[in-house]
């Protein structure tokens, strides 16, 4: 997992990226947040969906809940990105669709949107 910190608009923001599943539990997902709280001030996250692993989007799991709520708790703003078009799962669909309506937690298609977002939210 590779965190890269970045200065977008005035907020500090980090970046988390990988090929492999790291952030698969809501303890790692609570280890995240403080590291990059702790390292750079960063209270915002862009996060590569690979990172997550396919647990997080099946809902039925709980991991996708119990890590939005330990970023909520934590007062950390994330997002998401990736490609989800091969997830037909209409439950999951409402609920990226639900998440991009609020500020503190979404969805984008790419590294770049999901910046963008964090750096106005």
């Amino acid at each position: 997992m590779n965190i890269e910190y970045i200065k977008m608009n005035g907020m500090d923001l980090a970046v988390v990226s990988g090929d492999q599943a790291e952030m698969t539990t809501p303890q790692a997902a609570l280890d995240l947040a403080m590291t990059v709280r702790y390292e750079a001030g960063a209270g915002r996250i862009a996060i590569d969906k690979r990172v997550l692993g396919e647990d997080f989007f099946i809902l039925s799991t709980g991991v996708a809940g119990e890590i939005l709520q330990k970023f909520v708790n934590y007062r950390v703003k994330a997002a998401v990105y990736g490609d989800y078009s091969r997830y037909t799962s209409k439950p999951l669909r409402d609920f990226i669709y639900e998440s991009n309506q609020g500020r503190h937690f979404f969805f984008a298609a790419s590294r770049e949107e999901a910046l963008e977002r964090l750096a106005q939210a």
